[in-house]
């Protein structure tokens, strides 16, 4: 089983990339939990366990399959949040097509997409399912794409670690950028919108 560990949420380093308002948000959302009630009559562990299969799911519908692995579970007084990183070169060519096979997903899942961001290097699309959880899709630096799912306020309790194995190697914080090819996703050539390649 893998280990536990810690690290930023995804949308918070991506708003540190973005805004430079990463402290700021922390703050914030630490005041939030202090006054917070749970909205949810399930655990920390129980919503950790929701965040997972959210993930599994956004993950096994993108095809071709890509690589990824865990990269973090981050704990609040009464929220948990997961995260997963796509080791698979995704080319700019083709994050369009990802990005999009992953919005269609969430939208057929009854996921209310809360905004897109049409950034050329950094894009992003972020939601919440029907019970509150949040998930995002954030594209970092060397095109490096990560998702991370924040639940509600729920009861605290303790977390374990993800039991989903990742498909590919395990690392140690810091993650590696993008390093396993894909005859689809990390080809430069465009996809026409007839799905044929240019």
């Amino acid at each position: 089983m893998k280990k536990l560990r810690t690290t930023l949420p995804v949308a918070v380093v991506a708003a540190a990339l973005l805004t430079g308002c990463a402290t700021a948000h922390e703050s914030a959302k630490q005041l939030s939990n202090e006054r917070r009630e749970p909205t949810m009559n399930i655990t920390m562990q129980q919503a950790a366990e929701r965040a997972d299969g959210m993930l599994d799911a956004t993950l096994d519908a993108i095809r071709p399959e890509v690589h990824w692995t865990h990269s973090g579970t981050s704990t609040g007084t009464c929220d948990v949040s997961r995260s997963r990183t796509v080791m698979t070169i995704v080319s700019k060519e083709r994050r369009g097509n990802f990005l999009g096979i992953v919005q269609r997903f969430w939208e057929k899942s009854g996921y209310r997409i809360k905004s897109v961001n049409k950034s050329a290097e950094f894009p992003a699309v972020f939601a919440r399912s029907a019970d509150g959880f949040g998930i995002s899709l954030v594209v970092g630096g060397a095109g490096q794409i990560a998702f991370e799912v924040d639940s509600p306020c729920v009861k605290p309790s303790k977390v374990a670690a993800p039991t989903t194995p990742s498909n590919g190697p395990d690392y140690d914080y810091p993650i590696p950028r993008p390093n396993v090819h894909s005859a689809f996703w990390s080809s430069t050539a465009p996809i026409t919108p007839d799905g044929a390649r240019s």
